[in-house]
């Protein structure tokens, strides 16, 4: 098999009504977050790489078009679903032209791969979700490190080698970004050369990253202050066989959304420990979350204990992704307290997300730009409200689930892009979602 399963045409909106409390087992798909990164370290190995659990958003979709465009060729093996091969194919002389790559924020992860094959990288400004400024500057510091050179216009990025090969780079990160840590790894994985990498970010994606290149054969120490990479000393050349982790934000939104209804219910398909910073938030605040190895049970509070929620996001080792946070949001609208939150990485989201809540009847104080508060517990009232980016959508699903009447829910592209069906997830659990025309 050679081309990729269809999906069928999906609905511009959804209606959800409040019903009986969540329950049942669910598994989460592959994770977006995880599964870009390795997607294009496939490509800048320039081995055949083999990837399993690989989610059907319609990032991931973008992302696989932009490597067939480079030259890559993607297969599907027969009676596998969600596994595909990364091949290097036949690569033209000249360096692609890209358009789509605005369509999503991870084409950034390309410009290793495009460098390996074409010595240049020309990219759009990358898209994805408007959540405020994300920009680019440590970046272009990674690749200026390596000797390359940068170039930017108002539509477009250049970057491109220079005739020097490193042979070693170390580079300081002035905060943990993903982001920069990942194209760094890249960099160096196609210029095959030592790495010394400090403050870096140990999200479970980057992680995800590192393990999945030392069993390609990179010798790796990763620490809170630093990464060290090196390249293989007896590389074969072979295949590779990677695994994409659970979806931790979906298996976190899943979670919420149990606990928001009073439901009970687990959640397969993930690595337990990687959700148990927001395991810990629920159970503080009176839900039982019980973590394990490959899965997560929600079960109903007993006795809510009025605990603020306090979820501050954080690139920090072991800290607060800031992708939960707004599903935490959307619970505590109903849990007693004075509850704060703050996502300083993505400054714009709360502008996103607020306003679409205030649409419910939510009362959620904007402390800053980037921080809020709200008391709870409150009542919402069912609305239209738009999926505005990936998780204002998800959270707009969980605060809609407890609202007194129907809310219709539009702009489902955005959803889509990071969950490939995250409604059906919530109808297997027995929620009441309806699809319809905007």
């Amino acid at each position: 098999m050679t081309t990729p399963p269809t999906t069928a045409p999906a609905a511009l909106a959804l209606t959800i009504r409040p019903g009986q409390p969540l329950a049942g087992v669910v598994a989460v798909d592959g994770s977006k977050n995880a599964c870009l990164p390795l997607l294009a370290a496939a490509a800048a190995t320039r081995r055949h790489v083999k990837l399993s659990n690989v989610p059907a958003g319609a990032d991931v979709r973008t992302l696989l078009e932009l490597l067939q465009r480079i030259g890559f060729r993607l297969s599907y093996p027969v009676g596998e679903p969600g596994s595909l091969i990364v091949w290097p194919g036949s690569f033209g002389p000249a360096v692609p032209d890209l358009p789509d790559a605005a369509r999503i924020r991870a084409s950034y992860y390309l410009v290793p791969a495009l460098l390996a094959v074409h010595g240049t990288a020309r990219l759009p400004w990358p898209g994805g979700c408007r959540v405020g400024d994300r920009g680019m500057d440590e970046h272009f510091r990674v690749y200026e490190t390596f000797g390359d050179t940068v170039q930017r216009d108002d539509h477009h990025y250049t970057v491109a080698t220079s005739s020097r090969r490193p042979g070693a780079v170390r580079l300081d990160l002035p905060f943990r970004s993903r982001g920069a840590s990942i194209a760094a790894v890249l960099r160096a994985v196609v210029a095959e050369c030592r790495l010394v990498l400090g403050n870096p970010n140990l999200s479970p994606e980057t992680t995800t990253l590192l393990a999945s290149l030392q069993e390609a054969g990179w010798d790796l120490h990763a620490s809170e202050e630093k990464i060290t990479l090196g390249p293989p000393t007896d590389s074969t050349g072979g295949g590779l066989d990677w695994w994409v982790p659970g979806d931790k934000i979906e298996a976190g939104t899943l979670a919420c959304a149990i606990a928001a209804t009073g439901g009970t219910g687990r959640i397969e398909g993930l690595r337990g420990p990687d959700v148990r910073l927001l395991a810990d938030l629920l159970t503080q605040a009176g839900i039982p979350v019980a973590v394990a190895p490959d899965a997560i049970g929600v079960h109903p509070a007993t006795q809510l204990t009025g605990h603020p929620v306090r979820a501050i996001a954080s690139l920090a080792p072991n800290g607060l992704d800031a992708d939960f946070e707004p599903a935490l949001m959307a619970l505590a609208l109903g849990l007693p307290g004075t509850h704060l939150f703050g996502d300083s990485i993505n400054p714009g989201r709360h502008g996103n997300l607020l306003p679409q809540l205030a649409r419910l009847g939510a009362r959620i104080e904007a402390l800053s730009p980037a921080q809020c508060r709200l008391t709870g517990p409150q009542r919402l009232t069912g609305a239209l409200v738009e999926a505005t980016d990936i998780r204002t959508g998800s959270a707009l699903l969980i605060a809609a689930l407890t609202a007194r009447g129907s809310t219709t829910l539009t702009g489902l592209d955005q959803l889509r892009r990071g969950h490939a069906d995250l409604p059906g997830k919530l109808r297997t659990l027995g929620a009441d979602l309806a699809e319809v025309a905007p």
